[in-house]
């Protein structure tokens, strides 16, 4: 690969962008294994301990074209330092709150702070690099993002072997990060002629094209599925009979192996188009989703956490590097920001919706959901390669 398609590893941006990105797993997957625990701590329901996930997401659903209005007007790097500092601080707060009321609070505003982390990380990248050189990058994004999320549910679960409120103290790591983050990025150029709504209007009128709008529902859709399933459904399924620590390890087989394919999109861009590789991405999903639904067979669980995180790990970089390639630069911060919105609400819909239908009140049961997730993750492998043969 030449060296303009590469991954400069020696650039402070890319090294700034990849430790940032490096502490958001933190917010979901570490605490994903402790969910149980968390339920018996505070004597839930698991529809309430839901909320644990839901409402990280839910103020970035709705603020998260702002926080992309800010990143335009104030500078990524500000953005940035400020998402982190608000991460960290809140995330660790949560360690000594009194009640589940308190704990959903500082989750809600927390889920602020990670907005602004994944908004200015993507944007960076997005003003820096160009091509499949982007790819390249936004690939070694997701592989870090994975890598991290491997790692921090197996910490999660030894942790809450302490104590509930363990994992949460990990929190305080994007502090210094935070620091790194101010004293080694330089300020990317970044445009002021928007203001206001008018911005946020801007991006929308930018992104407002058949194309844009299917990469859009594709990440509702992709990260749907992945709370829904692997980060919710997955340890409440194998609650009954695997530890905290044995579920992390499923996840992290998960993680490992969306890394391994993120970490390859660079190169895969040069034969494939992104929408191809959202197609197969899809294939890996459904497949995973089927086999998880035939049986807690150990072996066969693990294949099936593979399928899925291979399948995700296309799909991320992918869809940001299409999304990137379709809106004007001016428009980039304002588009992703909106990309993101889209991402909060598939993470905020997916726990809630699998939780509610397979409780009490719909009945489903967690198996019939994930042969309904992966025969929906196949369709949409099926339209998405369809419409890349005719574009």
């Amino acid at each position: 690969m030449a060296a303009t398609e590469g991954v400069p590893w020696r650039s402070r941006t890319v090294q700034v962008v990849l430790c940032s990105t490096a502490v958001a797993p933190l917010g979901v997957p570490l605490i994903s294994p402790a969910l149980p625990a968390f339920r018996d701590a505070f004597s839930l329901t698991e529809a309430q301990t839901s909320l644990l996930v839901s409402g990280y997401f839910l103020v970035g659903i709705v603020l998260s074209p702002f926080v992309g209005i800010l990143v335009d007007r104030l500078g990524r790097r500000r953005v940035l330092v400020a998402g982190l500092l608000t991460f960290g601080v809140l995330g660790g707060a949560i360690a000594f709150a009194p009640s589940f009321e308190v704990v959903i609070a500082l989750r809600v505003v927390q889920g602020t702070g990670a907005a602004a982390i994944f908004i200015a990380t993507v944007t960076i990248i997005g003003d820096t690099f160009e091509g499949v050189q982007r790819t390249a990058v936004l690939g070694v994004n997701v592989a870090v993002l994975s890598a991290m999320a491997a790692l921090f549910p197996v910490v999660g679960g030894l942790l809450v072997g302490i104590s509930w409120s363990a994992p949460f103290l990990a929190y305080l790591v994007a502090v210094p990060v935070a620091l790194f983050a101010f004293l080694g990025l330089d300020e990317a150029p970044h445009s002021n002629a928007g203001y206001g709504l008018s911005a946020l209007a801007d991006a929308v009128v930018g992104i407002a094209t058949p194309g844009t709008l299917a990469l859009l529902c594709i990440t509702f859709l992709t990260e749907f599925l992945a709370f829904g399933v692997v980060f919710t459904t997955l340890p409440f399924l194998l609650a009954p009979v695997l530890t905290a620590v044995l579920i992390g390890l499923l996840i992290l087989a998960a993680e490992v192996a969306s890394m391994a394919a993120a970490a390859t999109s660079g190169r895969l861009a040069r034969r494939f188009s992104p929408m191809q590789l959202v197609a197969v991405g899809f294939v890996g999903y459904g497949s995973g989703f089927l086999l998880l639904g035939a049986s807690s067979w150990l072996p066969l669980v693990v294949l099936s956490m593979g399928l899925a995180g291979g399948g995700i790990g296309l799909l991320l970089p992918s869809v940001d590097a299409a999304l990137t390639a379709r809106v004007r630069p001016e428009h980039r911060a304002g588009a992703l920001s909106l990309r993101n919105s889209t991402t909060f609400l598939g993470r905020f819909a997916g726990p809630i919706t699998f939780v509610g239908l397979a409780g009490p009140v719909a009945g489903l049961g967690y198996r019939p959901l994930l042969f309904g997730a992966g025969v929906v993750a196949l369709c949409v492998a099926g339209l998405v390669a369809l419409g890349s043969r005719r574009a």
